[in-house]
Order: structure tokens, then C-alpha cells, then sequence
């Protein structure tokens, strides 16, 4: 199994222990499972999160 998935079972799972219910728990659980996910696709070498958080050297 991929880092890719398994940090999307992992947001899932943690989201899954905060959930309380409702259209919000909904969204908390989607929005950490594409954090979790994200990152996993960042340990694969598929996303370079670096060049996205990076600050612009303006100046």
C-alpha cells in the first residue's frame, strides 16, 4: 500500500475520532482525509509540497 493511501486511511481514521455527526463532521472527515492524503502523496514523490508552501523572495 502507497503512502498516498495510507495517509488517506489515516486522515479518515482521525477524522472518524472527531466526528460528532452532521453535514460538519461530513466535511471535517473530506477535509482531513485530503490532508492526510496530501501528504502521502508528498512522502511518493508525487506532490512537492515545498514548492507550494514556499514563500515568493520578494524583495
Amino acid at each position: 500500500m502507497s503512502s498516498t493511501s495510507m495517509g488517506l486511511i489515516a486522515g479518515l481514521l482521525l477524522a472518524l475520532a472527531g466526528i460528532l455527526g452532521g453535514f460538519s463532521g461530513f466535511v471535517f472527515a473530506v477535509l482531513l482525509g485530503a490532508v492526510g492524503m496530501a501528504i502521502g502523496a508528498h512522502r511518493d514523490g508525487h506532490l512537492d509540497l515545498g514548492a507550494i508552501l514556499r514563500s515568493r523572495g520578494r524583495g
